[in-house]
């Protein structure tokens, strides 16, 4: 038989595609999850017996939630970055590291294809896609709804007529869950005006009142929550996590510009990340000079771009990484941060480092640096050039 390599979640489309790349096209299916961090175990026993039941040659759980912090998400924080200002690239950036280590697995299997359940209007067709001509350019992409131009009514109904048992209610969704966020599509995000309703997102809203926590970071990195101090980032990723989502913090939709030139809404849940990302932004606020946020703040808006778009293997990323983590130096410390239902406030932080030390003035207030005598003498440079050209060229309107 012919041995393919499935990228396989459970969800609506992997599943059609389980059973349709066995069933009707006669492939030796080896269906792999790759967990970036977002099932449970009890998830992926379910995951494993329905996979099983559609005849699959074999299933694998492949764990890279540690490598997906090493090699993406740490830079994504470093970068403080925010797609349009909003998403925090919950799946794009999950599906680079997918896509690779699914690649290296088929190689090591000798499969001569792997397959996908993206469709044919989104961005996870582009970087499945480009990875695989990347790293396995001799193997065949197979992608059955795509294909098919299939909508998830029609494999709802394929998966009934063959006697498959999942929550079809719930399918009408479209879920990715992973530590980074889970993004949720469906029938409300096809519309410019209209929102998810409550029971569509993952997390149903638990928590009232506020609570305050105390993010601590070294070079960047998130290594402590509330004093706890986790020798792994991944924990402590999942321990923001766990104390915010229940406050329904976190919750948008991104609307953006999609890989294949059309506009696309996507809600999405991520309370971890929203809270990482503005706590460490704000921690630079006190502990970088304005020109390393000023260029770190260039790079990182063409390496969250870059790496949606799926060109996370383009040899400029690692040189962007590079400067990225090279400005982490010093942005150590404590940040202060207050939980409400549906949303949070950054309190303030506390840091060795912090460049706003009171030895040298306060703002609005003292100067100890500078007498006003340098002011007046600063002033007239600064302003000289400005005050040469508009004395040049428009004296005689005066």
């Amino acid at each position: 038989m012919k041995k393919t390599v499935l990228a396989y979640s459970g969800g609506l489309d992997t599943t059609f595609c389980a059973l349709h790349l066995t069933k009707d096209l006669g492939y030796e299916v080896h269906a792999v999850l790759i967990n970036t961090g977002g099932f449970s175990a009890t998830e992926l026993l379910e995951i494993e017996t329905r996979a099983n039941g559609l005849g699959v040659a074999s299933f694998t759980v492949l764990d890279v939630t540690k490598t997906y912090y090493r090699e993406v998400l740490k830079y994504l924080v470093y970068g403080n970055v925010l797609k349009n200002a909003t998403y925090p690239l919950s799946v794009s950036a999950e599906r680079i590291l997918q896509a690779k280590t699914l690649a290296e697995y088929a190689k090591k299997i000798g499969a001569k294809s792997v397959a996908h359940g993206s469709t044919g209007a989104g961005n996870d067709q582009v970087r499945f896609d480009m990875i695989f001509q990347t790293i396995v350019p001799d193997i065949k992409i197979i992608t059955p709804i795509r294909d098919l131009k299939l909508s998830r009514e029609e494999e709802i109904a394929y998966l009934k007529k063959h006697g498959v048992s999942m929550n079809f209610e719930k399918a009408k969704y479209s879920i990715n869950k992973g530590i980074w966020g889970t993004s949720v599509g469906g029938k409300e995000t096809l519309t410019s005006n209209q929102t998810l309703p409550e029971e569509a997102w993952p997390t149903q809203v638990s928590k009232s009142g506020s609570e305050e926590v105390l993010i601590g970071f070294e070079k960047g990195e998130i290594k402590s929550v509330n004093g706890e101090a986790f020798a792994n980032p991944v924990d402590a990723i999942l321990k923001v996590q766990e104390l915010a989502a229940p406050y329904g913090i976190g919750r948008d939709i991104h609307v953006g510009d999609t890989i294949i030139g059309i506009k696309g809404r996507v809600g999405f849940e991520a309370a971890a990340p929203i809270i990482i990302i503005k706590s460490h932004q704000l921690l630079e606020k006190h502990t970088l000079t304005k020109w390393q946020t000023f260029w770190k703040n260039q790079l990182s808006e063409f390496y969250g771009n870059h790496l949606h778009e799926g060109h996370y293997l383009d040899p400029i990323m690692r040189n962007m990484e590079a400067f990225l983590e090279s400005t982490q130096e010093f942005v150590s410390g404590t940040v202060k941060v207050t939980l409400h239902p549906y949303r949070f406030q950054l309190v303030g932080i506390e840091s060795s480092h912090d460049l706003m030390a009171s030895k040298f003035g306060s703002y609005g207030e003292m100067n100890k640096g500078y007498t006003g005598e340098d002011v007046k003498g600063f002033t007239r440079i600064l302003g000289n050039q400005t005050a040469i050209f508009h004395q040049v060229n428009h004296h005689e309107e005066d």
